[in-house]
């Protein structure tokens, strides 16, 4: 079996996906691995550390020749993979709602693509989850970039001249990214307080010290959907979580927002009003923004702002921490494809249960339930 890796040509993709560690592993697999001249180097890995692992260096169509797998960080246009095996797996990010017409053309290219956002929220699939490892460094990357561009200390500091007090930091959306956020801002000193439309999620903010912030008063409404996501929630705790929040917000110094619903666009948590409670010089971080955001007004890679706050939020979040968020991605996709390796035929067969998740095209059709028309 050879697999695969290119060069991610996505404006501001830093990532790779594939490390010289896993390259070993494939490799000791029975795999023969090829990697684009130049594919780590964003990630600080040159090409000399995956020779050394046993991988061949090469130009990207020579790359895919003969190829039964093909591995990247944002799904490579199949026109790039001229050469590449019949039916040959592509193993990727594929934002099929939004792309749909990328998963088209791999159907007609006659590839099984394989979307890793669609890996399922079970337990023996935890480690190949592409979600969670990548969100994990956004949450924690969020709180840096926030701490950066806010003009005042974290912790409380008592000095001779005085005390300065600790920042107040608002977590909304307690997922993977939001615990993160909640314990990186906890260990840089902050005052954290967190909410999250699911009541499950207030023991794990306490756990972590921090003040959970929750509707009290609206029985009835979980907001958990399927998989361990949140739910859009009624009309009535939209109301009351906006009163509360309202009040809440006004407080803080900082904001991390990092609700998203799969498949839809990011729920508003923060409208223009609320950002107009806050104090001159407080930062928000929407990360969101590249699904529409969370706060109104925020711009993708820019700073806005509105009533003297600062509205922040990065388009690609891990891509600004590209060594490690390409080693976790790396280790995701090895989890995943030798869960299934059949080392003695050199071959990788998927189960029912994780591959009809993530299978999005086969043998010339799109396949997956949730894309069908």
């Amino acid at each position: 079996m050879r697999i695969a890796v290119l060069k991610e040509r996505e404006a501001g993709e830093t990532r790779v996906a594939l490390t010289p560690e896993t390259a070993k592993k494939f490799i000791a697999l029975g795999a023969e691995v090829a990697v684009e001249r130049g594919a780590g180097e964003t990630a600080s890995i040159p090409d000399s550390e995956y020779e050394n692992a046993g991988a061949s260096i090469t130009d990207a169509a020579q790359a895919v020749t003969g190829a039964g797998i093909v591995l990247g960080i944002r799904a490579p246009d199949p026109l790039a993979l001229a050469g590449a095996k019949d039916g040959a797996m592509v193993a990727a990010t594929f934002d099929p709602f939004q792309q749909r017409d990328r998963v088209e053309a791999y159907a007609k290219a006659g590839f099984e693509a394989l979307s890793m956002e669609f890996m399922p929220r079970i337990t023996r699939a935890q480690s190949m989850d592409v979600l969670s490892s990548q969100s994990n460094l956004s949450g924690y990357k969020a709180v840096m970039a926030a701490a950066n561009q806010y003009g005042r200390a974290f912790p409380m500091m008592m000095t001779a001249a005085g005390t300065v007090q600790a920042a107040k930091v608002f977590v909304m959306g307690v997922g993977v990214a939001g615990l993160q956020a909640i314990a990186t801002a906890k260990r840089l000193g902050a005052q954290v307080s967190a909410t999250d439309v699911r009541s499950a999620t207030k023991e794990q903010i306490q756990s972590l010290g921090a003040k959970p912030v929750f509707v009290e008063d609206v029985a009835g409404i979980e907001g958990e959907g399927s998989g361990g996501y949140a739910t859009e929630m009624s009309e009535e705790y939209q109301q009351a979580q906006a009163k509360l929040v309202s009040e809440h917000i006004a407080k803080q110094d900082i904001v991390i927002t990092t609700a998203l619903i799969p498949g839809r666009e990011a729920p508003r948590l923060i409208s223009d009003e609320q950002i107009a409670t806050m104090k001159p010089g407080s930062v928000i971080y929407d990360l969101a923004v590249a699904q529409g955001g969370n706060v109104e007004g925020s711009k993708a890679d820019e700073l806005v702002t509105r009533h003297g706050v600062t509205l922040m939020g990065y388009s690609n979040t891990p891509a600004y921490l590209a060594p490690d968020a390409s080693a976790l991605f790396a280790r995701n996709l090895f989890n995943f494809l030798s869960a299934f390796w059949d080392k003695d035929a050199g071959t990788v067969e998927l189960d029912e249960e994780i591959g009809d998740a993530v299978r999005l095209t086969k043998h010339g059709k799109i396949v997956h339930e949730r894309l069908q028309s």
